[in-house]
C-alpha cells in the first residue's frame, strides 16, 4: 500500500502538514511539560500549606480545650478544591477525625506509617505515593508534647484540569495554523501542478495515441519556466511524429512479416540471447513467445543443438556472413519423438559496417522427414505384398500337380502300412501350403465391395496366418465367436483392420503371454437402437500409457523406430469411419504392481446402407 503521495501539490501539503504537525507537537510536549512541572510544584507548596493550615488550627482548638474545633477543621479541609481527604490522626497513627468515611473504620496504610518516623518537627512533609496520589503530613505540638498529625491528600484530577485547558487550547492553535499553512500550499502548488498536468496528459496521450491529432500541441497557460518546457515538449512530439511516419510503413510490413511467415524466425544480439521471435519459433521450442526474451540458446533448446546453434550466432557475428541450410536433429517429449530442423543464420545491421544482430531461419522438417520414410516403408510393404502374391500364385500350379501325385501314390501304388503312413502326412502338409497360399491371395486380391461376410471364416484365416509366430513366441490363443456370425461390410477392409490389430498385440509381447479374440452380435454403446458384431481383440503385452493412447490414431505416429511406419492404426480408424463403426481402447502398463496390457473393441453395425453410393462416412466414435 503507498503512504506517501503522488502529486506535487499533495506531496507539498503532506510535507508541511508532517513538519507542522511535528513542530506544534514538540512545542505542546516542552510547553505541557514545563507547566506540568509548575503545577506539580504548586501542588506541593499547596499542600504542604494546607497540612500546617490544619495543624495550627487543631493545635489551636486542643490548646483551648475545644476538640469539636478540631473535626470541624477538617471537615472545611476535605470540602477545599483540589483536596480529596484530610485527617487527624493521634501519634500512634489511629485516625480520630477524617473529612471522609467514619474514624473509627479508617486507619493509615504501610506508605503512610512508613512517613511518621521521617517527619521532621517544625514543617510539614510532602510525599508521593506514585501514580495520582500525593499527600502531605504535620505535626500538631501543644506546650511542646506531640498530640498528633494533620493529613491532606490532594485531588490531582483538578491539577490535570489546568494542564488539560493548556492541551486544548495548544490543539486549537495547532489545527488553526496546519488549515491556514494547507491553504497557502494548495494555492502554492496550483501554480505549479497545473502546468505539470498538462505535460503529463501530453506524455499519456504520447504513449497511448503518438498519432493522435486532437491531442498535440499542448496548450500553454503560464509564461515561466514551466511554459518553456511545455513549448519544447510540443517541438520533440512534432519532431517524433516526423521520424515516426517514415518508419511506420516499414516497421508494419515487416511485423506482418514476421507474425505470419509459415517459418521460424529468431533474432539474437551479440551475447547470443534472444531479443525477439514469432509464433512458429515459439512452438517449435515448446515455450510460450514471451518467455524467450533475454534467456540464452541453452535456456531453450536441448544442449546438443544450443551448441551448435551457438557456434553458428558468433560465426555469423564474427565474419558478417551467413550460414546457409545447417540440418539439426534430436528428440523430445516423453516419447522420444525425433524432430528435424533446417536452420540458416544471416547477419542483421543497423548501420553497414556493424552486425548487431543474427537472424535464424527455422523450417521444421520433422514431418516431411516422417512421411518420405513412412512412403519408403510403405512402398517396400507394397513391393512385398505384391512379391508374396506372385509367389504364391505361383506355387499353385507346383502345388496342385503334388497334390495330385500324393493321391495316385496313396491309392493306385498298394503302398504298405508306413509309406502309407508317410504319403498321407505329406499330403496334409501340401493341403495346409495351399490353404496358407490361398489366404495370402485373399488378402492381396480381396473385395473392397460390401457383402455379408462371416466373421468366423474370417478371424479364423487371419489366426492362421500368425498361428505359427504365436507358437514361436510362446503366446497361447483364446478365441470365442459363433461360426454363424456373419455382418454386412467390406471384408477386406475388416480383415485389413483386425490383421493389424492382431500383429500389434503379437509385437506387444516378444517374450509371450495371452491374446484373446472373441466376436458377439452386440447394440452399438453408443445408439442402443443399432445392431451389429463387436469384435475384441485383448492382450498381455507391454501395454500404452496415456501419452500413446491419446495419439495411436495419428498419421505417421509410431512406438516401432525401425519397424512401424505409424499408418496401420491410421488407415484401421479411417476404415471403422467408412464403416460407421465406434472403437474403445483400454490400456495400461505394468506400473504399481498391476499387470500390463491392451483391449480394443471394435463395432461394425449391420448396415445394408454401405453398398449405397449416397451414404456418406460419418466420424467415428475413438474412445482412448
Amino acid at each position: 500500500m503507498r503512504l506517501w503521495p503522488r502529486t506535487i501539490r499533495w506531496q507539498m501539503l503532506a510535507g508541511l502538514v508532517l513538519l507542522e504537525a511535528l513542530s506544534i507537537l514538540l512545542f505542546a510536549v516542552l510547553l505541557i511539560s514545563r507547566q506540568a512541572n509548575e503545577v506539580h510544584d504548586r501542588a506541593r507548596l499547596r499542600l504542604a500549606h494546607q497540612a500546617t493550615s490544619m495543624a495550627l488550627q487543631a493545635r489551636e482548638a486542643l490548646r483551648q480545650q475545644r476538640p469539636g474545633w478540631v473535626g470541624l477543621s477538617v471537615a472545611m479541609m476535605g470540602e477545599t478544591p483540589g483536596v480529596r481527604a484530610a485527617k487527624v490522626t493521634d501519634p500512634a497513627g489511629n485516625v480520630l477525625f477524617s473529612s471522609v468515611g467514619e474514624p473509627v473504620e479508617m486507619r493509615l496504610d504501610a506508605a503512610e506509617m512508613a512517613e511518621i518516623p521521617l517527619k521532621h518537627p517544625g514543617q510539614a512533609a510532602v510525599f508521593d505515593f506514585g501514580g495520582t496520589r500525593m499527600e502531605s503530613v504535620d505535626a500538631i505540638y501543644t506546650g511542646g508534647d506531640l498530640r498528633g498529625y494533620a493529613w491532606v491528600e490532594t485531588d490531582r484530577a483538578w491539577d490535570y484540569e489546568q494542564l488539560n485547558l493548556i492541551r486544548r487550547g495548544t490543539e486549537i492553535f495547532g489545527v488553526i495554523w496546519v488549515l491556514a499553512s494547507a491553504l497557502l500550499v494548495l494555492l502554492m502548488a496550483r501554480a505549479i501542478s497545473r502546468p505539470l498536468a498538462v505535460l503529463h496528459r501530453g506524455t499519456r496521450a504520447l504513449m497511448v495515441a503518438p498519432d493522435s491529432e486532437s491531442s498535440f500541441p499542448l496548450p500553454v497557460t503560464v509564461h515561466n519556466e514551466f511554459g518553456d518546457l511545455i513549448e519544447a515538449f510540443n517541438r520533440m512530439v512534432a519532431s517524433i511524429k516526423e521520424q515516426r511516419a517514415g518508419l511506420n510503413n516499414t516497421l508494419s510490413l515487416l511485423d506482418s512479416m514476421l507474425a505470419n511467415a509459415p517459418i521460424g524466425l529468431a533474432f539474437f544480439d551479440r551475447s547470443g540471447r534472444f531479443v525477439r521471435v514469432n509464433e512458429v519459433f515459439a512452438g517449435m521450442t515448446g515455450m510460450p513467445l514471451n518467455s524467450h526474451l533475454g534467456r540464452t540458446l541453452p535456456e531453450v533448446v536441448p544442449e546438443a543443438v544450443a551448441g551448435q546453434l551457438e557456434e553458428m550466432v558468433q560465426r555469423v557475428i564474427a565474419t558478417g556472413e551467413a550460414v546457409r541450410d545447417l540440418e539439426l536433429s534430436g528428440k523430445r517429449g516423453r516419447l522420444n519423438l525425433p524432430w528435424t530442423w533446417l536452420v540458416s543464420a544471416y547477419p542483421v545491421r543497423p548501420q553497414p559496417d556493424e552486425v548487431r544482430w543474427t537472424g535464424l531461419v527455422v523450417l521444421d522438417t520433422t514431418e516431411r522427414k516422417r512421411s518420405e520414410e513412412a512412403l519408403r516403408r510403405t512402398e517396400k510393404l507394397a513391393a512385398t505384398g505384391r512379391l508374396a502374391a506372385s509367389i504364391a500364385h505361383e506355387i499353385n500350379n507346383p502345388l496342385e500337380a503334388v497334390t495330385n501325385l500324393l493321391y495316385l501314390l496313396n491309392h493306385y501304388c498298394g503302398l504298405d502300412g508306413p509309406a502309407l503312413e508317410y504319403a498321407s502326412m505329406a499330403e496334409l502338409e501340401v493341403k495346409r501350403i495351399a490353404e496358407i497360399t490361398q489366404q495370402t491371395l485373399r488378402f492381396y486380391r480381396q473385395s473392397t465391395l460390401p457383402a455379408r461376410a462371416s466373421m468366423a471364416e474370417l478371424l479364423d484365416s487371419i489366426l492362421n496366418l500368425y498361428q505359427v509366430r504365436m507358437h514361436t513366441l510362446g503366446i497361447q490363443l483364446a478365441k470365442e465367436y459363433d461360426p454363424a456370425l456373419d455382418v454386412f461390410c467390406s471384408a477386406g477392409e475388416v480383415r485389413q483392420v483386425v490383421a493389424n490389430l492382431l500383429m500389434n498385440a503379437i509385437d506387444a509381447m516378444p517374450g509371450g503371454g495371452r491374446l484373446q479374440v472373441r466376436a458377439r452380435r452386440s447394440r452399438s454403446w453408443a445408439t442402443p437402437g443399432q445392431r451389429g458384431v463387436r469384435i475384441t481383440v485383448a492382450d498381455t503385452g507391454q501395454g500404452m500409457d496415456a501419452d500413446v493412447r491419446t495419439r495411436i490414431f495419428e498419421a505417421f505416429f509410431t512406438t516401432k523406430e525401425e519397424t512401424g511406419t505409424g499408418l496401420g492404426l491410421w488407415v484401421s480408424h479411417e476404415i471403422i469411419l467408412k464403416h460407421h463403426g465406434l472403437v474403445h481402447v483400454r490400456s495400461r502398463t505394468a506400473e504399481g504392481g498391476k499387470g500390463s496390457g491392451t483391449v480394443f473393441q471394435l463395432f461394425f453395425p449391420d448396415n445394408q446402407e454401405l453398398a449405397s453410393p449416397a451414404v456418406q462416412p460419418v466420424a467415428a466414435q475413438a474412445a482412448v
